[in-house]
């Protein structure tokens, strides 16, 4: 694919920036679709495989694209697997709080309970960058789980781009409606790449 090096007339962006633009107005719709938190997981879904036609077909995105894409696609199964994700979230913090609390035990249960979090994110990332995700989510988080561990360098990657994603995040809160388009971008690429 040839990049172009010269600004269109009316283009916002040049060529070299579409990408970037594109990657950070995903994350912002991606962020808002997934306000209700149900909806988390297909809108992160739909934000990888919108991603990945934007890098593979130099189709254009837009927030009306993603908007279409994401009404296509979101289903009774993607709002049960947004409820699991809610149950494994909210035990992951009452766990953490505990820990915080003064569990006996806490200064080993907290860097497991912070693997243990950040592996998941890894295979939920994962599973939301499979094409299965579309279908069946207990197909894509299976085999998310197994490609986690067959390719632990994709999976290293990932989970440096997760805790790069929540330091950015937690050093400057309005950052935090932006990085899903990285995550997206990051899962995608370790799909293919690595």
């Amino acid at each position: 694919m040839a990049t172009a090096t010269k600004r269109e007339p009316g283009e916002l962006f040049g060529p070299r920036f579409a990408l970037f633009a594109d990657v950070l107005a995903v994350g912002l719709a991606t962020a808002a679709a997934s306000l209700p938190l149900l909806t988390a997981p297909a809108a992160m879904s739909t934000a990888c495989a919108v991603l990945d036609r934007r890098v593979r077909q130099d189709v254009p995105t837009t927030a009306g694209g993603y908007l279409r894409a994401l009404r296509e696609r979101l289903r009774t199964g993607d709002l049960l697997a947004g409820a699991g994700l809610l149950a494994g979230g909210a035990l992951l913090l009452f766990n953490a709080l505990a820990a915080g609390a003064g569990l006996p035990g806490a200064v080993v249960f907290r860097p497991v309970l912070l693997a243990v979090g950040g592996l998941l994110a890894v295979v939920l990332l994962r599973a939301c960058a499979r094409p299965e995700s579309a279908t069946s989510w207990r197909t894509a988080l299976r085999s998310a789980a197994y490609d986690s561990v067959r390719r632990p360098r994709a999976s290293g990657v990932l989970l440096l781009a997760v805790a790069t994603a929540a330091v950015c995040a937690w050093s400057y809160p309005p950052l935090a409606f932006l990085v899903p388009g990285p995550l997206a971008l990051a899962a995608r690429a370790t799909e293919h790449h690595l």
